[in-house]
């Protein structure tokens, strides 16, 4: 009978360790404050929707503020388990990710909602072609940003001559085919260049200049949707697959176009509200192109879809077919502004 009781309890000890040593812990890393909007209207209730449907068993620690590292090294650190999850901008490093750089073209994005579900949508098919040595769960973004100076800006030609901190790589071509000069950090640095002097101008959504504290630098903007920026989470591939087969089918169910959207919409509505505020500021301007100003706009920007199909070709892909499945993905969800 002793004997009995022993092996029982052994074995419910067992079982009570082994449920134990199912449950995961995984880290999310990223570089914007841990007030931002991305944070507390995504991350969060996110990370809170894979604990609630694991009964407890995953749970995400969130750490802003580029805590565990830099902005451009996050995609890095996703891939060598320095972290399990990473919120990256595949534009702080230029040519790495030559097929996801297509969604970077100006003026494609009419929204971001719809938008961030037609491109999730799209990249999965070239997700393990670029980023197989991580698990591409979404991509995320802003509403379309624009750019912000401390002298009037209204047309193309007000580039010239001028330092810009642009968004991402291809808008620093941008700016370099325009006859100004790029100075490429990151949107924790956009404050510190614009006031030392460095930038007279910034690519930025439009509460981002609040947030990051540049709103009392640039008093100038172009009031026009101009570029997207294209962000992802992406998860240790070692971390995910290692998980029980149910809370991975959790995580994957946690990755799909429908919570791309919900991840941004916080923040879509967030950067729209940023402009209402600033457009009933006195002390800042919006300047409005025509449709004659616009065109100009859009043919300076042409060449860049030229450059941006050499490079995806030389690489072995098929640029045509790529573009084309990515304009057919925004028009989708009704967010292609073409």
């Amino acid at each position: 009978m002793y004997t009995r009781t022993l092996a029982a309890l052994a074995l419910s000890v067992g079982l009570v360790q082994a449920s134990a040593a199912a449950d995961v812990e995984l880290t999310l890393s990223h570089w914007v404050p841990g007030t931002h909007p991305l944070q507390t209207l995504g991350m969060e209730p996110w990370a809170q929707s894979i604990s609630d449907a694991t009964d407890g068993r995953v749970k995400i620690t969130i750490y802003p503020a580029s805590q565990l590292g830099a902005a451009g090294d996050h995609y890095d650190m996703a891939r060598d388990g320095i972290v399990d999850i990473s919120f990256i901008n595949p534009g702080y490093q230029p040519g790495r990710f030559p097929i996801m750089a297509a969604a970077e073209l100006p003026f494609l994005f009419a929204n971001a909602k719809g938008g961030v579900r037609g491109l999730t949508e799209w990249y999965k098919q070239y997700a393990d072609e670029e980023m197989g040595d991580t698990y591409f769960c979404m991509a995320i973004s802003h509403d379309p940003g624009t750019i912000h100076s401390k002298t009037p800006i209204l047309v193309p030609k007000d580039v010239e001559g001028k330092a810009v901190r642009p968004a991402n790589a291809t808008e620093g071509r941008f700016v370099s085919l325009l006859g100004g000069t790029s100075v490429q950090v990151p949107v924790g640095e956009m404050r510190e260049v614009l006031a030392r002097g460095t930038a007279d101008m910034t690519q930025s959504p439009w509460e981002s200049l609040y947030i990051f504290g540049a709103a009392d630098v640039v008093t100038h903007h172009l009031d026009m949707p101009f570029y997207a920026s294209i962000n992802v989470f992406t998860f240790n591939k070692a971390k995910l697959e290692g998980m029980e087969a149910q809370d991975r089918q959790v995580i994957e169910d946690h990755c799909t176009p429908e919570w791309a959207e919900t991840m941004s919409s916080g923040w879509a509505d967030a950067e729209s509200a940023g402009r209402d505020k600033i457009a009933a500021d006195s002390a800042h301007t919006l300047h409005k192109p025509n449709a004659e100003q616009l065109q100009l706009w859009k043919d300076a920007a042409a060449p860049l879809t030229e450059e941006w199909r050499a490079a995806v070709s030389a690489k072995g892909h098929d640029a045509d077919a790529i573009y084309d499945s990515l304009i057919e993905h925004l028009k989708k969800y009704d967010s292609f502004a073409g």
